[in-house]
């Protein structure tokens, strides 16, 4: 019998879910201040102990889009954010938030329309997702970005996340790269970002996978 991937925490006018597929233990929910989250107790999360907005903040700073809020009707409970941003974090993925079309998720991958975090260490067995893999084949990036762009941009619309058969990703529409720093380090409508790790230009692609043999969908 297959593992269960989604878990789901009823309230009474809202649910709260978890997807065991995404999540990589930033620790965001856990952390936050106040009853929703509390590590041992029996259900771990209990919309009913927090209010809306209080519930919609905290889900909202999952990273990777493991934890979507829904309300009574099933719909998610998140608007996109105003601006794409990618974050280039420091050793570890690519952080995505925006109006997301994001390759390679599936239906029941709800929140990843507004969260997600992306492989760039190339050894993820979760592809296009981060499975922490980064950790274990220690991969080490600071997250530095050379690149300016382009100026200026519109804010915000959709940003769709393609994979390129055995090699990068390409991010199109409106975004803003931010270096590991947490600098906003360029602005543009298009890049193809390094996902086989090998690139010497990341986050952005050099044609490394060509040399390294990378193979992914």
């Amino acid at each position: 019998m297959p593992k269960t991937t989604i878990f789901e925490y009823k309230g009474t006018s809202e649910t709260v879910s978890w997807d065991r597929r995404l999540c990589i233990h930033v620790g965001e929910c856990g952390r936050a201040k106040g009853d929703l989250f509390e590590t041992g107790r029996d259900p771990w999360c209990d919309p009913d102990l927090a209010d809306r907005a209080n519930t919609q903040d905290v889900i909202a700073r999952c990273p990777t889009g493991a934890l979507a809020l829904h309300d009574e009707n099933g719909l998610l409970v998140e608007p996109a954010p105003a601006d794409n941003q990618v974050h280039v974090s420091n050793d570890g993925p690519l952080y995505v938030i925006g109006d997301l079309k994001v390759d390679g998720a599936s239906d029941d991958m709800h929140s990843v329309t507004r969260r997600v975090a992306l492989c760039r260490c190339g050894a993820s067995k979760n592809k296009p997702f981060c499975d922490n893999s980064h950790r274990d084949i220690g991969f080490h990036d600071a997250g530095a970005v050379g690149d300016t762009g382009v100026p200026d941009i519109e804010s915000g619309g959709p940003l769709e996340i393609k994979r390129i058969p055995d090699g990068p990703i390409e991010v199109s529409g409106n975004f803003t790269i931010r270096a590991g720093s947490g600098r906003k380090a360029w602005s543009g409508r298009k890049a193809y970002l390094c996902r086989c790790g090998q690139s010497a230009n990341k986050p952005f692609c050099d044609g490394a996978h060509n040399a390294a043999g990378f193979k992914a969908e």
